[in-house]
């Protein structure tokens, strides 16, 4: 193998421009030609390609983002849109391909092997933590400091006003960064996808801190699981609080990566050049027990990573 390409694709996670770092570096100094695709499979397809050296991912590490950009492709999507990327791909003579990415990203790759025998191996980059197979995927430490920064600033407006403040995060299938961020910032709950909510029964509880002489309340709820605003609206006037709502948004996906994130992205980056080179398709490389391992693309695809229901449990005794 002589040459090999490199894109993002999906949702951004901080830490993507350190593993990009990783397979250029690596791939380089192993001999090989590395070549940039820029904006996902839509670049692809139309042929966005750019050769990539030491230079070009020079100071990237801290940066959050990806600059080879990304976006979600509905023509990839097609079996026509496929074969159109694959021949782009052969075109300019990549023989193998690292594709970074949560779910729909590992799902292409897979795709492209499958129909085009075309070699790939993933790295998974997601906020969300929801592929399987892996302890942690690119991005998630980063978030959930984020989140936890800014879930400490709104304790110090919630203890100065007395009030309770309902925080979205990100997360639409996924209750992880809920439930982590809630009980990493010692919050009175985490409203996820995965656990129907009693609302009555959290009002009550609620409500009974508040007379025991409790001055403020975090919510912290997972978009997927109805939103801030529908939380809010079952909880409003029934727990002893004036109630605020705050939307993290898309925050949650920037900032500079945590050392965490830029240790993992570069040991993923430089693990999936080995991979190809030593002949390894669709495999995805997985952090488990603090070790690099390999694992099919199929494997972690067949179900979402689930919620650790120790984790939430806990949560509820120590909240």
């Amino acid at each position: 193998m002589k040459t090999i390409g490199v894109l993002t694709s999906g949702g951004d996670s901080p830490g993507m421009n350190a593993a990009i770092r990783a397979v250029v570096r690596f791939g380089v100094k192993n001999g090989l030609k590395v070549i940039g695709i820029q904006r996902g499979y839509c670049g692809m397809i139309d042929g966005a390609f750019k050769e990539m050296n030491f230079s070009d991912v020079a100071g990237i590490m801290e940066r959050g983002g990806t600059i080879l950009r990304t976006s979600r492709c509905g023509e990839f999507y097609t079996p026509e849109g496929r074969a159109k990327a694959a021949a782009k791909l052969k075109n300019a003579g990549i023989e193998g391909l690292v594709v970074i990415g949560g779910e729909g990203s590992l799902t292409g790759a897979k795709l492209l092997y499958e129909e085009h025998r075309i070699p790939v191996v993933g790295i998974p980059g997601t906020i969300d933590n929801d592929i399987a197979q892996t302890d942690m995927c690119i991005g998630v430490d980063t978030c959930l400091n984020t989140v936890i920064d800014a879930i400490q600033k709104l304790k110090d407006t919630a203890t100065s006003h007395e009030r309770a403040f309902v925080v979205e995060v990100m997360g639409r299938e996924s209750g992880y960064i809920a439930l982590n961020a809630a009980l990493a910032t010692g919050s009175e709950a985490a409203i996820v996808p995965e656990v129907p909510v009693d609302f009555d029964k959290l009002a009550e509880r609620l409500f009974e801190e508040r007379k025991r002489g409790k001055i403020n309340c975090i919510i912290v709820v997972a978009e997927g699981a109805g939103g801030a605003i529908q939380v809010a609206k079952n909880l409003q006037d029934r727990i002893g609080y004036e109630t605020r709502i705050t939307i993290l948004g898309h925050v949650q996906r920037g900032g500079s990566p945590t050392a965490f994130d830029r240790l993992l992205a570069s040991r993923m980056g430089a693990e999936a050049v080995k991979a190809l080179m030593n002949g390894e398709t669709c495999m995805m490389m997985a952090l488990r027990m603090n070790r690099i391992e390999h694992v099919p693309i199929a494997e972690a695809l067949k179900s979402k990573k689930g919620l650790d229901m120790s984790l939430y449990e806990l949560s509820l005794t120590l909240s």
